[in-house]
C-alpha cells in the first residue's frame, strides 16, 4: 500500500494545476479516512485504461493521473513505432474536455500528432477516426454509463478497438516508470495546435461516419413510408446530434427528444446512474407519452456506444433486455438480409460469452456461425480484424454483448449506439408494417425456440477493502466450488484463469483456448448456467444466469433460486 500521508503532502506541494484539487486536499486535512481512500493506490491501468472517482489522488481521476498515462503511452508508442499518430475525443463528463486538452498536449510535447474532435462525439467515432487517419493509437475520455461522480480513460490500438492486453501491460510497464510531477512531458495546447501537431477532424469525417452507418440499413424505403412513432434521449450525453441525424437519413419523421435530457451535462440531473440498462432512465421518456405515444422510446448512455429501449405494451412501456435486443437484431438482419439475397455465404453472429444461447438457436436457423468471445467487445473487435484481413469481413452479421452493445458493419471495432439505434428504428418500422410490435415478434421467437431468461445480479464492493473481498469472493469459489446450485449439480466447471474446463463426473479435463480471464462458469443440467466473473471497471462482481423453462414462470422460479443460492457466496 502506499505512503498515504507522504503522498498527501507532496500533493498539497505540487497538483498546483487544477484549483479545485487544492480545495479538495485542504477539505480532507486530518481526515485519515478520506486521504487513505485517495492515496492507498494508483488507478489501476486495466481493461485498456483508467475508470475512477474524479478528485484529488493516486486513486482518482484528474490531470495529473491522464497525464501520467498518457506519458506513459506516448512513451510506448515511441518505442514500437515511427512516427506515430493518435485520435482523440471525449464525452460529457465532467472534466472530460480538460483531460482531453490536456492529454493532448503530452502527445504533441512527445512529438506525436493528434487528430481530436473538436467538441463531444460518440464513443464509436473514436474508433473510426483511429482506422481513418491510420493512428497507432486512440484515446477517450469517458466512464461510459457510471455514475456522475467517475470518469475514465481508454486507450485504443492501431485497429480501432480497445488496446490488447498485452499493449496494456506494455503501456502501464511505461506508466509505472513515470513520476506524474517530474517526468511529464507537456506543451500549451493552442500553441502544439499552431504548430500542426494537434489538428481539430473536420465535419468530412462526421459524415464518413454516417456514410458507413448508412450501409447497414436495409428497409429505408419501409422507414419512409412508416408513421413509427420514437422518444430518443442521449441521456444529456454525446448521442444527441448522431443518433438524430441517421434517423433523419433513413427516413424516420415523428422522433421527439426528451428535452430535460437533451444537452450535454455531465452532471446527469435527471438520471444520476444513466445506464440504460435500468428503469428510471426511461422516466423522463415516459412522461412525454400522453401527448406523443410513442411506438418506442431509446435511451443511448453518455458515451453512446451502449442503447436501450422501451416499447408500448397496451397502456404501458416494456424495457426489453439486452440479451432480447441481441436476439431481435440477429432475426432481424439474418432473416432481412436473405428475403433481399444478400445474406453472405457463411454469415458470422459474434457474441459474448455472456450474451443469451438464443442467438445461436437464431442463427443456426439461417445458417450462421456463431462464435462466443470473452466479454469485451475489443474480443469482436479483433475477430472482426482477423476476418478482414482474410478478405472474409463481409461474412460478419452482427456483434454483441448482453450489455446492451451491438454493432453491425466494419466501419468501426467498438459497440455503436449509433448504428444500433438506427437499426433497432428501422426494424421497428418493419415489424409495424406487418403489424408487430418488437415485444410481439419477441414472443415469437420465444414460441419458436425456448423461454430463455437470462439475468444479471450486480454485488458492489466499494474502496480498499472492497477490492479485497472481491478477490476473496472468486479465490473460494475457485478453490472450493460449488457441487450443486438451487438443487441443480453442476456436471461442468469452466475456469478462464487457468484455461481449464473440468467433467465433475469423471474430473476430465479440457483446455480452454480464449484467452485468460477471472471467470468461473457452472453448467448445469437443461442448458442452464452461472458465469461469476468481477467487473473490469466497475467494483461489482458480476453473476450472469440462464434459466431454460416450458413457459416463463418456470424460468423465472428457477432464476430465483439460483439467485438465492448464489447470494451466499457473496457475503
Amino acid at each position: 500500500m502506499n505512503d498515504i500521508h507522504a503522498l498527501y503532502a507532496l500533493w498539497k506541494e505540487k497538483a498546483v494545476a487544477d484549483p479545485d484539487l487544492q480545495t479538495e486536499l485542504s477539505s480532507i486535512d486530518g481526515n485519515d479516512d478520506e486521504i487513505l481512500d485517495r492515496f492507498y493506490k494508483n488507478l489501476e491501468f486495466g481493461t485498456a485504461g483508467l475508470r475512477g472517482v474524479i478528485g484529488a489522488g493516486t486513486n482518482r481521476m484528474n490531470v495529473y493521473t491522464v497525464n501520467q498515462a498518457t506519458q506513459g503511452l506516448a512513451s510506448y508508442l515511441n518505442a514500437t513505432y515511427d512516427k506515430p499518430s493518435v485520435a482523440i475525443a471525449y464525452d460529457s463528463r465532467i472534466k472530460s474536455t480538460e483531460f482531453s486538452k490536456s492529454a493532448a498536449a503530452v502527445l504533441a510535447a512527445n512529438g506525436i500528432k493528434v487528430y481530436i474532435y473538436p467538441e463531444l462525439v460518440p464513443t464509436p467515432m473514436l474508433s473510426f477516426a483511429v482506422r481513418r487517419f491510420h493512428c497507432k493509437g486512440g484515446i477517450i475520455l469517458t466512464a461510459s454509463h457510471n455514475p456522475a461522480k467517475y470518469n475514465g480513460y481508454k486507450c485504443y490500438d492501431p485497429e480501432g478497438y480497445q488496446m490488447t492486453d498485452e499493449a496494456a501491460a506494455a503501456t502501464y510497464a511505461y506508466i509505472q516508470k513515470t513520476d506524474m510531477f517530474d517526468d511529464v512531458k507537456t506543451m500549451d495546447f493552442d500553441s502544439a495546435v499552431a504548430a500542426g501537431l494537434i489538428a481539430y477532424i473536420g465535419d468530412d469525417t462526421v459524415q464518413a461516419f454516417y456514410d458507413e452507418v448508412e450501409k447497414a440499413c436495409l428497409s429505408k424505403d419501409i422507414c419512409a413510408a412508416s408513421d413509427l412513432r420514437v422518444i430518443y434521449t442521449p441521456l444529456n450525453g454525446t448521442g444527441n446530434k448522431h443518433v438524430r441525424a441517421m434517423l433523419k437519413r433513413i427516413g424516420i419523421k415523428d422522433v421527439r427528444v426528451v428535452a430535460s435530457q437533451e444537452l450535454p451535462d455531465g452532471n446527469f440531473p435527471t438520471c444520476p446512474y444513466p445506464n440504460p440498462e435500468i428503469k428510471q432512465v426511461f422516466e423522463e421518456g415516459i412522461r412525454m407519452v400522453s401527448d406523443f405515444p410513442a411506438d418506442l422510446i431509446i435511451a443511448t448512455d453518455p458515451d453512446c456506444d451502449r442503447v436501450g429501449i422501451a416499447v408500448k405494451n397496451g397502456d404501458d412501456y416494456a424495457l426489453m433486455s439486452g440479451n432480447e435486443v441481441g436476439v431481435l437484431l440477429a432475426e432481424y438482419l439474418l432473416s432481412r438480409r436473405k428475403e433481399l439475397c444478400c445474406l453472405p455465404e457463411k454469415p458470422i453472429v459474434i457474441k459474448s460469452f455472456v450474451t443469451t444461447d438464443l442467438v445461436t438457436a437464431v442463427a443456426t436457423h439461417y445458417g450462421a456461425e456463431t462464435v462466443d468471445l470473452l466479454t469485451g467487445f475489443k474480443y469482436i473487435g479483433e475477430y472482426i480484424t482477423k476476418l478482414e484481413a482474410n478478405g472474409e469481413a463481409d461474412r460478419f452479421v452482427v456483434g454483441m454483448e448482453e450489455s446492451y452493445g451491438y454493432l453491425s458493419g466494419i466501419h468501426a471495432r467498438d459497440k455503436d449506439a449509433v448504428v444500433a439505434s438506427t437499426l433497432i428504428c428501422e426494424m421497428a418500422a418493419y415489424y409495424k408494417a406487418q403489424g408487430k410490435t418488437l415485444l410481439e415478434k419477441m414472443q415469437e421467437l420465444y414460441s419458436t425456440y425456448g423461454m430463455y431468461l437470462n439475468s444479471l445480479q450486480n454485488f458492489a464492493f466499494e474502496g480498499a477493502a472492497g477490492m479485497q473481498k472481491m478477490a476473496d469472493i472468486m479465490e473460494n469459489l475457485r478453490n472450493n466450488p460449488p457441487k450443486a446450485i438451487a438443487g441443480y449439480p453442476v456436471l461442468v466447471v469452466a475456469d478462464y484463469k487457468t484455461s481449464t474446463v473440468t467433467d465433475t463426473a469423471t474430473g476430465a479435463q479440457t483446455a480452454i483456448t480464449l484467452p485468460k480471464s477471472n471467470v468461473l462458469c457452472y453448467t448445469l443440467p437443461g442448458g442452464n448456467k452461472v458465469i461469476v466473473r468481477p467487473s473490469g471497471t466497475e467494483p461489482k462482481v458480476k453473476i450472469y444466469y440462464t434459466a431454460i423453462g416450458e413457459t416463463m414462470d418456470d424460468a423465472c422460479a428457477l432464476t430465483e433460486a439460483l439467485e438465492a443460492d448464489m447470494a451466499q457466496y457473496m457475503k
